[in-house]
């Protein structure tokens, strides 16, 4: 059977791209689910899409197959190409002409009247054997409304359907529209709007003005759970949120950690109701988080974008107006992602003493530039004292060891911490005796 380029489900071509194209751990011998053929069908409808960017090479395991792109050269991100593909019938596409054709004249009809003037259009095509029913017509008319494709109004007991109009030029905005597309949370709107005025990856006319030098095309993937993740936050609902199941231990006999939840890698796939309260990215490495309140456990947990695979509304859940407080106050002691171990959710307390030079006045311009939630005060002219209140500590060392051969004391209110730190030091002081 030949295959399609066309999709039903995201979901398992957000894994594909994923595992084999941008991680590149494996290869068409990995394959586990179904037949080699669906893994080549799979492959060949993302090459359909991605073949310009697309490299391989070749070790013992078998043929690794990767994205390679330059960043000087691709103003789009490529991975929005995904987005633009769905799954339609012969029957789907007749509809929809149809449809477009007889609200071409920007008349204002019933569904009834849309039903009959589509039958009169059909009779004179002697070959076609599709006549639609009104069911399947009303359901196709409510979809294009709320794609904004046809505009509802109510007059009386009857609704009618017009074709949408749009006045806005967009040539003027295609600078912009290029700049939203690849620096926005929900950049792939951008590139929707860039192919709609003529200046997309379609279009060999138009070339950006703009290359990014952090440019986070991944985050391409999640773009699709971060809209819906928003409009349940703009709504202030509840959500069910399905975390993908762990690639070490997919046994269902595993339970799932806590810690795994909090970090949002689950180990059985498990569901989560939570409410959204913020967005969060990481300056370092581009990945989003959303920081929510779980009810499960009771705690303000972090979640990864990445691993969340199916986003469910409750509409009969509202978030309770206290939880916005209680986020604001959590996002004020973060260090990183973690928000603190379940049975200790009260702040550690760190301080850090730091020996500095008449001539390194570098490491306390360093020190106020990286100290996120901390503060730093000089005690003397060769000293400085850094402190913070965090949810986590230990997520703290390896900032913490940067300054090793400066630090004159160090100490956290949460003794593993600590212990932590110095037997670390004294391990690598042991390692150096060792080989010298």
């Amino acid at each position: 059977m030949a295959y399609s380029e066309l999709i039903k489900n995201f979901n398992k071509i957000r894994e594909y791209m994923r595992d084999f194209y941008v991680y590149g751990f494996r290869t068409r011998s990995d394959f586990d689910q179904k037949s080699a053929r669906s893994y080549d069908n799979e492959r060949r409808r993302i090459e359909s899409w991605l073949g310009d960017y697309m490299s391989f090479r070749q070790d013992r395991a078998g043929r690794h197959i990767f994205l390679s792109v330059d960043s000087r050269s691709v103003p789009f991100n490529p991975l929005y190409q995904a987005f633009k593909s769905k799954t339609f019938t012969a029957n789907d596409i007749t509809l929809h002409f149809l449809i477009l054709d007889v609200l071409a004249d920007g008349s204002s009809l019933t569904t009834t009247q849309i039903l009959d003037q589509m039958s009169l259009r059909l009779s004179r095509m002697s070959e076609t054997e599709f006549f639609p029913d009104e069911s399947t017509l009303r359901k196709k008319l409510k979809e294009y409304s709320a794609l904004g494709l046809l505009t509802r109004s109510r007059q009386g007991k009857e609704v009618r359907y017009r074709k949408s109009e749009t006045r806005i030029d967009l040539t003027s905005w295609t600078d912009a529209l290029c700049f939203a597309s690849e620096t926005d949370p929900v950049g792939v709107i951008g590139s929707f709007l860039l192919d709609q005025a003529g200046s997309g990856h379609s279009s060999r006319k138009y070339t950006s003005i703009l290359r990014f030098k952090h440019h986070y095309l991944l985050n391409a993937f999640d773009q699709e759970i971060l809209y819906q993740l928003m409009e349940a936050r703009s709504q202030k609902r509840t959500v069910e949120i399905t975390l993908a199941p762990s690639r070490k231990k997919k046994s269902t006999e595993d339970a799932p950690s806590k810690a795994d939840a909090r970090s949002g890698q689950s180990t059985s796939g498990n569901t989560h109701h939570v409410c959204p309260l913020r967005f969060c990215c990481s300056t370092q490495n581009g990945r989003r988080y959303l920081l929510a309140y779980e009810y499960g456990s009771k705690i303000i947990a972090m979640f990864r974008l990445d691993r969340i695979r199916r986003v469910r509304l409750l509409e009969e859940e509202t978030c309770p107006a206290p939880l916005e407080a209680m986020a604001s106050e959590k996002i004020r002691h973060l260090w990183g992602i973690s928000t603190g171990s379940e049975s200790a959710q009260e702040l550690q307390h760190v301080e850090m003493q730091i020996h500095i030079e008449d001539h390194e006045a570098f490491v306390k311009d360093r020190l106020l530039r990286e100290k996120r939630c901390g503060t730093v005060r000089q005690l003397d002219e060769h000293t400085l004292l850094f402190t913070a209140d965090v949810c986590d500590a230990l997520e703290m060392l390896p900032w913490i060891r940067t300054f090793t051969g400066r630090i004159l004391s160090f100490t956290c209110s949460a003794p593993e911490v600590t212990e932590r730190f110095w037997a670390d030091l004294n391990a690598l002081e042991e390692m150096y005796h060792a080989l010298s």
